[in-house]
């Protein structure tokens, strides 16, 4: 290391956030940077700390610890090339990933105050980019074809990868463009779209073919597919809402929270929605179920429509602040998250679950929650009790944020049973994902719904097993 002793003189700096007032008049990216000075300061606090946590925590296997000190000493495109060697798109995760290797870092596990590993991987691929070094790969070809079924984050990874491996690979998305969830779901505040057509027409320059506005099984059949292909990947995601099927589900003005989302996204990429299409938060009372990352993407969102107010439950219990000690390291912290979109204008609360939808004349006016109470059972398992504590909160919009079914669950992969008739695990084991061996699946369609940074991992695996598969 350059400076194994500077994490003691100095501190973590993050960039923070636009000012309040300015971020929530528009869906600019509301994440600032620091300068090149700062930024390699923050680096040269990666201490030489022997065993790099931060390394085991990442799920794509990035090596923070050597890039981290050729920033510190100047070595941009060095560092560059160190994090595109485990992590593909550097630009998507420097942005929107949780960072598990800052929750595993020594200075956070010693003394609070990780390094800033997420920024400086952000800042690194920018540099890249603005100072060209980055540049179209042109790969010799091999002669065989794969077909990769989902342009989101997992199936770009395995199209990336066995495009500069020589495979012809051809990317099938039935959305009108390229992305998944980080064009679709990824609110512009914190992810803009520019910097994914950025990589996806680097991409195409690369020799990736990508055919949008295609369902696979509706408009190209399953089997005419594989047998067009000398390997086929699956990476069709988990976008299936959880749903609350309780009384009054009908009512105008019950969302899933991906249909604002995207629909939000899609109004800024200069699509037009009818009246009864539209929806929009201005002037309205919004409630947002579910205290996950894409409940606080509605929260940011529906500020910026000009909501007069936004409400977001939890069924769950207030998480600690700082510290659980119910989670310790290794595990996952569990602590209460606080993200620029509740800085804006949000009232949050926790144990409460929802029991019906109020409305007047087929519309949505308010919803009536309960106050539950968790404790512990026998075996240590934390069972949810009613308390009978009823009120109603009202309400002209509700968004539905609970997270996603598993997709074997919802027989979204039914169609796919002409290829996979005999195997019961094509959404679980990429290694063996179909009756027939050249199908392979990958992501969120493997896991369930599942952080961006591990359906790249996934796709990384597969992309590995499907040129195993093909060399021999």
């Amino acid at each position: 290391m350059g400076n194994p002793k500077a994490f003691l003189t100095i501190h973590r700096q993050e960039a923070g956030y636009r000012p309040l007032h300015e971020r929530i008049s528009d869906f600019g990216e509301v994440e600032q940077t620091l300068n090149s000075c700062d930024r390699q300061l923050q680096a040269s606090r990666c201490m030489d700390c022997g065993v790099p946590f931060c390394h085991w925590a990442c799920p794509v296997g990035n090596k923070q610890p050597e890039w981290q000190d050729l920033l510190y000493k100047g070595k941009w495109k060095e560092s560059y090339e160190v994090l595109e060697s485990t992590c593909d798109f550097p630009e998507f995760t420097g942005r929107i990933c949780p960072a598990p290797c800052e929750k595993s870092c020594v200075l956070k596990l010693s003394a609070d105050e990780p390094v800033t590993i997420r920024e400086n991987e952000a800042s690194i691929v920018e540099v890249a980019f603005r100072e060209g070094y980055i540049t179209p790969i042109k790969p010799v070809r091999n002669g065989k074809k794969v077909a990769v079924i989902g342009a989101g984050p997992a199936g770009l990874v395995v199209a990336n990868r066995l495009n500069r491996k020589g495979y012809e690979v051809t990317v099938y998305e039935k959305q009108e463009e390229v992305g998944g969830l980080l064009r679709y779901g990824i609110p512009n505040f914190k992810l803009n779209k520019n910097i994914i057509d950025r990589r996806i027409n680097l991409l195409k320059q690369e020799g990736i073919i990508f055919t949008t506005s295609t369902e696979i099984g509706k408009d190209i059949k399953v089997k005419d597919l594989v047998d067009s292909y000398d390997a086929v990947c699956i990476c069709i995601g988990a976008e299936v809402a959880r749903d609350l099927p309780i009384e009054g589900r009908q009512l105008k003005g019950v969302h899933f929270a991906l249909e604002l989302l995207s629909q939000q996204n899609r109004i800024l990429e200069g699509n037009t929605f009818t009246k009864d299409e539209l929806i929009n938060a201005k002037g309205k009372k919004v409630l947002i179920i579910g205290g996950g990352d894409t409940g606080s993407d509605c929260v940011g969102t529906s500020v910026r429509q000009g909501a007069v107010s936004v409400t977001q439950i939890e069924i769950m219990p207030k998480p600690p602040i700082h510290d659980n000690p119910a989670t310790p390291w290794p595990m996952y912290p569990v602590v209460l998250k606080t993200t620029s979109s509740h800085e804006e204008g949000c009232e949050r609360r926790w144990n409460l679950t929802s029991c019906r939808f109020l409305g007047e004349k087929g519309q949505l006016v308010g919803v009536e929650v309960e106050e539950v109470a968790w404790e512990k059972d026998e075996n240590g398992r934390m069972q949810m009790k009613l308390t009978g504590k009823k009120e109603v909160i009202e309400a002209d919009l509700v968004f539905l944020a609970m997270g996603f079914v598993h997709p074997i669950q919802e027989g979204i992969i039914e169609q796919l049973k002409l290829t996979v008739d005999s195997r019961k695990n094509i959404a679980i084991d990429a290694h063996a994902a179909a009756s027939t061996a050249k199908v392979f699946a990958a992501g969120d369609a493997t896991t369930g719904a599942s952080l961006v940074v591990r359906a790249m991992a996934g796709g990384k695996k597969a992309a590995k097993e499907i040129e195993t598969f093909l060399s021999n």
